[in-house]
């Protein structure tokens, strides 16, 4: 009997590709092997995001791939999943064999004809298939209940529902016993999570007092959920990385309000003031989206000047596309794609020069770096604080601590020297 070969194509956030390592785990426990390439897959799945309509767009250009495979190999089976809005779904069928919610993943060895090797009927219980052997993505909770104005989530993922915390303690025990260095938590509201009577910073304390040499990350936190608490929590636990991503959106009040962000620029700015006062040296990372529908100049000056005031040390910068189904697609999209490319430059150029003076602190300074990839004779990895460090170095490093010595500060990087490995 032929190996069935699967292929995964992932889109969009850390969740999604959480939710790829639980697919392939299913699959392989039903002897499935992970193809070479997509040509030689009898078995596709696209794991979609809904964020932006853009990468909807994308999953477009997925069919086209696999109506071409499927002319050459009928048997080939393709499945769609991950964050999909109910009127997407129904465009899809027929052009994938299966369009499978991501809750539903327990149910996909019965569409594919296999008995089912276990009884598990939550999605989030199945052991994943972590494709690294250093870094594992631990989803805390799934869905949000914020239904910002832009956002497609709560629609394609449902309310927020948090896992047991024992269970997530469980698995990242495993996982520092196996010799993960590090943890990111992940959630779409990650910061409102709650089970079994115990909070974000409580978990991240529970954690935090697990044995072993590991870093611990997470996102994506919710400014209105950022609790004094937490902030204490991450100042005082020495296994939390110094590194935040605090998405801002819109540095003007008018378009927050229009966007359901439940906050005021000034807020934001007290809120960072608070993170950085009590955790010295911590990076900040936002996100944020230019040219929302009825976005001003004036607006956006707003934002620039935001950017010019925080200087943050990295900032997702998207822009706008209107999503079928959320409140903000009632509105007209009225700034010009053009409009748009030109905000996202000058946002990029404000962030190249403040990233570039944060990062020239670090200049003569020896830093902790998690080793996680090797190319043409030079190492590359992440210190706490999520800056990227480069350095000649020997493969056998990977998924290893060293300490390098900061040799240049760039805008996007560290690059560095070797001084000791650690482990």
């Amino acid at each position: 009997m032929n190996t069935v070969k699967y292929w995964i194509t992932t889109y969009g956030c850390q969740m999604n590709k959480s939710d790829s390592e639980r697919i392939a785990s299913v699959l392989e426990n039903m002897n499935y092997r992970k193809a070479s390439n997509l040509d030689d897959a009898n078995l596709i799945l696209v794991n979609a995001c809904s964020i932006r309509q853009s990468a909807i767009d994308r999953i477009w250009g997925q069919t086209k791939i696999i109506s071409k495979l499927k002319k050459k190999n009928p048997n080939i089976k393709a499945v769609l999943t991950g964050c999909v809005l109910k009127k997407d779904r129904i465009k899809f069928y027929g052009r994938f064999d299966l369009v499978l919610d991501i809750k539903d993943l327990p149910k996909l060895p019965k569409f594919l004809g296999i008995p089912k090797k276990t009884t598990e009927d939550n999605y989030l219980r199945i052991k994943p298939k972590y494709a690294s052997r250093f870094s594992a993505q631990v989803p805390i909770m799934t869905g949000c209940n914020n239904f910002c104005s832009y956002c497609a989530v709560p629609y394609t993922r449902g309310r927020e529902i948090s896992r047991s915390a024992k269970e997530i303690i469980c698995e990242v025990k495993n996982l520092v016993n196996g010799g993960y260095k590090e943890i990111w938590l992940l959630g779409e509201n990650v910061n409102s999570f709650k089970s079994e009577g115990i909070n974000f910073p409580e978990l991240l304390k529970k954690i935090n007092a697990i044995k072993g040499n590991f870093w611990i990350r997470f996102t994506s936190p919710h400014p209105k959920d950022f609790s004094d608490e937490l902030i204490e929590t991450i100042a005082s636990s020495e296994k939390m990385a110094e590194y935040i991503n605090l998405p801002i959106q819109s540095g003007d009040n008018t378009i927050l309000k229009k966007m359901r962000r439940p906050y005021t620029v000034k807020g934001y700015k007290i809120l960072l003031k608070k993170i950085r006062e009590a955790i010295p040296g911590v990076a900040i990372s936002t996100d944020v989206i230019v040219g929302f529908p009825g976005e001003t100049k004036k607006n956006f000056e707003n934002t620039k000047k935001l950017f010019k005031e925080l200087k943050f040390d990295m900032a997702y910068i998207a822009q706008y596309s209107s999503r079928a189904g959320t409140a903000a697609s009632l509105l007209k999209d009225n700034v010009s794609h053009s409009e748009k490319e030109k905000r996202h430059r000058i946002l990029t150029d404000i962030l190249r020069e403040t990233a570039a003076k944060n990062n020239k602190e670090y200049e003569g300074k020896t830093v902790e770096v998690l080793v996680d990839d090797s190319k043409n004779g030079f190492m590359s990895g992440k210190t706490r604080t999520f800056k990227t460090a480069r350095f000649k170095g020997k493969p056998g490093l990977i998924g290893k601590f060293v300490e390098v010595k900061i040799i240049e500060a760039l805008p996007w990087g560290l690059k560095s020297e070797l001084c000791k490995t650690k482990n």
